[in-house]
C-alpha cells in the first residue's frame, strides 16, 4: 500500500499518498503525550524547494501570549498548530503558486504543548517525526486515476483568482480563447482562462488533454467518444482537428438538444462539416446518454480508455467535483472499445443493449498491471439493475463487522435524493446512524449539500452551494456562483485501510432509474492504494464544506472583507462548538479528550487512520 508510518517514542504519523496530494494521520500512544496538547505543527519539503510551514487561518487570538516565530505569519502552524488528528496537504493551495513542484515529499509533524499557564512553549524539534512520501498524480500499474480540484468556493481559490471571477467570457462563442485574460488576483497579478482552467481542473484536466493531444499528433492513433455535456472550448478545438479520425456518441437529451442550439448542437454542426455527418450520432438511451469514455486506437488496435465521472465541459472540469481513470491496457480497451461499437451499431437505443452481454453481466479485469476491476454497463432491465445497486449496498453493510469497530464508508455521490426505491440512497443515508461504521460522506442534492459526519444522525444539510454566505475573518468570501453540481462524483469507498478495501465509482448516479435508463458505466475496483485515493478525495470535500458551513452566516449588509485579521467574538447565531478548533485556537488541551474517550467515535476516526 502506497502509504508510510513513521514513529518516534509515543508519536506516530502515516502519510497517504494520494492523486498530487498526501493524507497525513497522527496518534499519541501514552497519556503523559496528551496532557496540554496545544496541536501540531507540519513542515513540509518539496523536492528541489525551501521548506514551509502548512498555515491555519484559526490562530490565537492574542498570539504575543504564546511562543512565536516572528518570521513566520500568525497563521503559520508553527505559530497556530492544527486542532486535528490527520490533514490532507494539496500543494498549490497556499505555497508554490499555480505550479507545484511534485516528486518526494519530506514532511515533519511535531506536537505541540502548553505550559501550565496555557502558553504555547516553544517548538522541541526533539519530538519531531519525518515521513518522505511521493507527491505526484497517481499511478498504478497501467491505471491513472485523476481529480478535478472542485474547490472554487475555498480560500485557496480566491486568493489565486478572486471573488468574482468568471470562468468564461460573456456571450462568450463556442470556441473561445482561453488565453485571454480572464482577470486579476488579490495581488494585482493578471490570469488567463487558461491558467485558470489548468489550476481548477487539476490532474483530470491534464489527463484529458494528454489523450487528446497525442491522438491529435500522431496520425496512427483514433479515437471514439461517449459524451454527456460537450463544451469545454480547448476540447472542441482539438476535436475538430481530430476530425475524421474520430467518432462521437453525443447525448441529444432535452438539455443538450433544443431549438435554443445548447453547445452541443452547435458543436455537432462544426463536427459534421469537419468529419462527415457518418462520424458522430446523437442518441439518449431512455433517458440520458450519460457516458464520459474515449477509447483511443493505434493502427486500429484499442490501446488505452478514459472514463469516470468527468464531463467534457467548463463546468464538467473547472467547477464539479470530479474523478477520471484511464487504462492504458489493450484488455480494457477492448472491452470499452466493444461497447462503444454495440451502441453506435445500435444507434444509441436503450431496447436492444438491456439484453445485449454488456448489460447482463459483470466484465472483470485484473493482472499485475491492473488492480482488480469489474465493469457493468447501463442501461439494465430492472433486475440486472437492482442487483448491480445491491451489491454496492451489500459491500457498505458488511462493513459493520470489522473488527474493533474500524469499518468504514465513504463516499461522495451527486443525489441522495429521488424516488424511495433506491438501495444505495437508502442505505447511505442511513450510514451516519451506525455507531460501529465511521462513516463519511457528501452528497449534492437540490437544497445544498448535505454531509453525513461520523456519529451526525440525519446528517447535516450545509450551504454547498452558498447563495447567503458570509464568511467571518480571518477568512475571506468565497465565490457565490451558482453553477450547477459541486458534488459531481458517483464513488463510494468501504473499507479503505482494511483487509477488503473497495471502491465503486464511475458514471453512474447509483440510481435505480439511472441504472434502467442511462447509458452508463460503474466500476468495482479492490485495491488498497486507489481506495485511500478516492477515501483522501472524500475527507478533503467533508472536512471543506462541514468547515465552510460551521462558519458561514446569511449574508450581511457590510460587504467589507477583511483579510488576515482574527475573529475576536463569533457571529451572534454560531456557538463555539460550531467548528471543531472554535473561533480562534483554545489555550487548554480539552479540544484533544474527544480522540481519546474510549467508544468514542472520534476516537475511532483517529484509530481508523493510524493502524
Amino acid at each position: 500500500m502506497k502509504k508510510v508510518r513513521e514513529s518516534k517514542d509515543a508519536m506516530t504519523v502515516v502519510a497517504y499518498r494520494g492523486d498530487a496530494k498526501t493524507l497525513l494521520a497522527f496518534d499519541l500512544a501514552t497519556e503523559a503525550s496528551r496532557k496540554r496538547l496545544a496541536g501540531f505543527t507540519i513542515a513540509v519539503k518539496p523536492p528541489g524547494k525551501e521548506p514551509y510551514y502548512l498555515w491555519n487561518r484559526l490562530q490565537f487570538r492574542k498570539p504575543e501570549d504564546h511562543a512565536q516565530d516572528p518570521d513566520e505569519p500568525a497563521r503559520s502552524t508553527i505559530n497556530a498548530p492544527l486542532h486535528k488528528f490527520r490533514w490532507v496537504h494539496v500543494p498549490g493551495l497556499e505555497h508554490q503558486g499555480l505550479k507545484p513542484a511534485m516528486g518526494d515529499y519530506v514532511y515533519t509533524v511535531t506536537p505541540r504543548y502548553f505550559d501550565d499557564q496555557q502558553h504555547l512553549l516553544p517548538i522541541d524539534p526533539g519530538l519531531s517525526v519525518d515521513v518522505t512520501i511521493a507527491v505526484e498524480p497517481f499511478s498504478k500499474g497501467s491505471l491513472k486515476l485523476a481529480f478535478t480540484r472542485g474547490f472554487t468556493q475555498s480560500q485557496a481559490f480566491v486568493e489565486h483568482f478572486g471573488l468574482k471571477t468568471k470562468f468564461k467570457p460573456a456571450n462568450a462563442p463556442l470556441q473561445f480563447d482561453t488565453s485571454a485574460i480572464a482577470g486579476t488576483n488579490p495581488a494585482g497579478e493578471t490570469f488567463t482562462y487558461a491558467q485558470q482552467y489548468e489550476w481548477s481542473g487539476f490532474t483530470a484536466r491534464d489527463r484529458v488533454f494528454d489523450i487528446l493531444r497525442a491522438v491529435d499528433a500522431d496520425a496512427t492513433l483514433t479515437m471514439d467518444l461517449f459524451a454527456y455535456d460537450l463544451s469545454e472550448p480547448d476540447v472542441l478545438t482539438l476535436l475538430l482537428a481530430i476530425g475524421p479520425r474520430a467518432r462521437i456518441i453525443l447525448d441529444d437529451a432535452g438539455l443538450h438538444h433544443s431549438a435554443k442550439k445548447p453547445p452541443e448542437d452547435r458543436f455537432a454542426e462544426l463536427f459534421e462539416a469537419a468529419a462527415g455527418a457518418q462520424r458522430i450520432k446523437r442518441g439518449n438511451f431512455d433517458r440520458y446518454a450519460h457516458d464520459k469514455v474515449i477509447v483511443v486506437y493505434q493502427n486500429d488496435e484499442p490501446v488505452r480508455v478514459l472514463t469516470g465521472s468527468t464531463n467534457l465541459s467548463v463546468t464538467g472540469i473547472y467547477v464539479n467535483s470530479n474523478h477520471v481513470l484511464v487504462y492504458e491496457d489493450a484488455e480494457v480497451a477492448k472491452l470499452y472499445a466493444d461497447l462503444f461499437q454495440t451502441v453506435w451499431d445500435q444507434d444509441v437505443v436503450a431496447k436492444p443493449f438491456r439484453i445485449s452481454k454488456f448489460a447482463t453481466g459483470a466484465h472483470s479485469v485484473g493482472s499485475a498491471a491492473v488492480p482488480t476491476t469489474s465493469f457493468t454497463f447501463a442501461p439494465h432491465i430492472e433486475a440486472d439493475a437492482r442487483s448491480g445497486l445491491v451489491e454496492v449496498v451489500a459491500r457498505a453493510n458488511k462493513e459493520a463487522d470489522e473488527a474493533d469497530k474500524l469499518g468504514s464508508v465513504l463516499f461522495a455521490v451527486m443525489e441522495l435524493q429521488g424516488a424511495a426505491d433506491n438501495p444505495v440512497y437508502t442505505a447511505l443515508s442511513a450510514l451516519h446512524d451506525s455507531q460501529t461504521v465511521f462513516s463519511y460522506g457528501i452528497s449534492d442534492n437540490p437544497a445544498g449539500i448535505a454531509l453525513y459526519p461520523v456519529g451526525k444522525k440525519g446528517g447535516v444539510l450545509v450551504t454547498g452551494k452558498p447563495q447567503k454566505t458570509r464568511l467571518p475573518p480571518p477568512f475571506n468570501q468565497v465565490p457565490n456562483i451558482g453553477l450547477g453540481h459541486q458534488v459531481h462524483h458517483k464513488f463510494v469507498v468501504c473499507g479503505f485501510n482494511g483487509p477488503d478495501p473497495t471502491v465503486f465509482c464511475g458514471s453512474s448516479n447509483l440510481s435505480l432509474l439511472g441504472e434502467q435508463e442511462n447509458g452508463d458505466n460503474l466500476l468495482t475496483i479492490r485495491d488498497a492504494d486507489v481506495a485511500a485515493c478516492f477515501a483522501i478525495e472524500a475527507l478533503a470535500l467533508v472536512d471543506h464544506f462541514n468547515f465552510l458551513d460551521s462558519t458561514a452566516t446569511e449574508a450581511a449588509k457590510n460587504t467589507d472583507q477583511t483579510k488576515d485579521a482574527v475573529l475576536a467574538t463569533p457571529p451572534a447565531n454560531k456557538s463555539l462548538a460550531a467548528i471543531d478548533a472554535g473561533w480562534f485556537l483554545g489555550t487548554t488541551d480539552a479540544w484533544a479528550t474527544k480522540y481519546f474517550a474510549a467508544g468514542d467515535l472520534h476516537e475511532q476516526d483517529r484509530r481508523l487512520f493510524v493502524r
